[in-house]
């Protein structure tokens, strides 16, 4: 019996009545207690044995069905394959093709039928979603023996610089090491509610927000996106965030860099945070130090952690005990973290390698991953992050520059939005910029680079720039493939795009940035 079921079981037995789930929906109510928890996991692995099925796709907002599927998939040995709601119907359906599934379980099977109404059958709901059996079963498990390693308990498809997701498979007993250290980690800060922000697909929440909680005991509390103030590409409500957390009280949060900065915003306006909050956990992105420093003025208590899929999720976490603003903290005892040649490279409980790719997969899940990250230990032992390698910029002087570590300095500043830093073999660094509205004036923009210049070596400030006519998004159109599904930039196809206006601000003659709109 694993940690996470054996936990949830001994929950039931000892406090049966009390709240394990709670949903979130204008009022906080119960959704399972503890022994209904346990007896709708129970059920439902029941039928997903009886069916044969051995994978199942989860396409579903952020609800209490949601963290059933996950635990009844974990408790039967069904490899789950969670997909984002955020993916496009492409990228949905190049997840299927790498790992074809026996089921889908979905709060949206129209899009399902449309996209293979021929290979799916309708079956019973579950719980509230709706039960798509693939129709040539037989046909999908030969497929997927050859497509999905051994021991594989979880498919996470993460997108990185190009519009097709990888796979990343990943075994239990993998994630449950992570879950343990972050267990560990936080132990002192009593977290009896944590309300997940991120999307249940997101393998940080499932494993950080879903699965370390529970086996705590502690409540945890799911809300949808529209509820959480998300408003798919349109835009994010701080009020009605703000309204979850007042009403929901929760002490721990998983946040991305761009919700903190929203929640700091909201503190230097006058709102009065919560005092249930213990532990708020950010990470996904470079996190600016002046960013976290006014986060704790504030009494945010937040700390910046580093992980991966490939890793399970988290690798190094700052802690009550152990904290360095500026820093992603120290590695968590599942792993050892080391730096070779400048790169960061975990050993210990990985991945088994990428769906549809052979050539990546290992029998086992301990083994040594290259992250691809630049990093360094300082004397105290704490983790700092310099950038992606392959995103480094070597000057025209010769001078490295990580363009992450300029874009977090800018993106801490209230009236810029986003923010992306070019100068790979150039005298100078420059800049596209993005006004959090239409009404912030250049000078507004050009008061906040020359206040984080100030703070920057001369080989990294930004000499001239070009303001965007608004910000990227995930929406449609022509800027919709210059993020990745997680927001980060596509840097080769924004500076493909943008070639001609960052080209002009290295021309010789001056510049007028007011003049250089999109």
């Amino acid at each position: 019996m694993n940690k996470l079921w054996s936990s949830i079981c001994q929950q039931a037995e000892t406090h049966p009545d009390q709240p394990a789930l709670l949903q979130y929906r204008g009022t906080l109510e119960t959704a399972y207690t503890w022994l209904q928890l346990r007896d709708a996991v129970a059920a439902l692995s029941t039928v997903l044995r009886a069916d044969e099925i051995e994978a199942l796709a989860l396409h579903a907002d952020n609800v209490p069905t949601w963290i059933i599927v996950d635990l009844a998939c974990d408790h039967a040995g069904v490899t789950l394959l969670p997909l984002p709601r955020f993916f496009s119907a492409v990228q949905l359906q190049h997840a299927l093709d790498v790992v074809p599934v026996d089921a889908i379980l979905t709060d949206n099977p129209q899009l399902w039928q449309n996209m293979a109404s021929d290979k799916l059958l309708v079956g019973p709901s579950h719980l509230g979603l709706d039960y798509l059996l693939t129709a040539t079963r037989a046909e999908a498990r030969t497929s997927r023996a050859g497509s999905v390693p051994a021991h594989t308990s979880k498919i996470t498809f993460t997108s990185g610089s190009t519009g097709a997701p990888k796979g990343v498979c990943l075994s239990a007993e993998s994630m449950a090491a992570v879950a343990g250290s972050i267990l560990d980690a936080t132990v002192s800060c009593s977290i009896e509610r944590h309300l997940c922000v991120l999307p249940l697909a997101t393998l940080l929440e499932n494993i950080a927000g879903v699965h370390a909680p529970l086996r705590r005991g502690a409540q945890v509390i799911v809300a949808t996106e529209e509820v959480l103030g998300f408003n798919g590409n349109s835009g994010f409500s701080l009020p009605a965030f703000l309204e979850v957390l007042a009403r929901c009280r929760p002490n721990s949060l998983i946040l991305i860099p761009q919700l903190l900065e929203a929640l700091v915003m909201s503190a230097d306006a006058g709102w009065k945070l919560p005092d249930s909050l213990r532990f708020i956990a950010v990470g996904g992105a470079t996190v600016s130090a002046s960013l976290l420093e006014r986060a704790w003025a504030h009494g945010l208590p937040v700390y910046e952690g580093y992980g991966l899929s490939e890793c399970g999720s988290v690798v190094s976490l700052n802690a009550p005990e152990a904290r360095r603003n500026g820093s992603l903290g120290k590695p968590l005892p599942h792993g050892t973290v080391e730096i070779v040649d400048g790169e960061i490279v975990v050993t210990g409980r990985i991945f088994l390698g990428y769906a549809g790719d052979r050539d990546s997969w290992r029998s086992t899940s301990s083994g040594t991953c290259s992250t691809g990250d630049l990093g360094y230990f300082d004397a105290d032992g704490y983790l700092h992050f310099l950038g992606r390698r392959k995103n480094l910029l070597v000057s025209s002087f010769g001078r490295n520059i990580s363009p992450e570590w300029v874009e977090a300095e800018l993106g801490a500043c209230a009236p810029i939005a986003q923010n992306f830093v070019f100068g790979d073999s150039r005298p100078y660094c420059v800049a596209l910029i993005a006004a959090r509205a239409a009404q912030i004036t250049d000078q507004q923009i050009e008061d906040c680079v020359t206040r984080v210049n100030a703070g920057l070596p001369e080989y990294a400030r930004i000499r001239r720039w070009h303001r965007l006519a608004a910000p990227f998004s995930r929406g449609t159109g022509i800027q919709s493939d210059l993020l990745t599904s997680n927001g980060r930039p596509r840097r080769a196809q924004i500076e493909q795009q943008y070639r001609a206006q960052i080209h002009a601000l290295y021309l010789d003659s001056p510049i007028s940035n007011a003049a250089s709109k999109q």
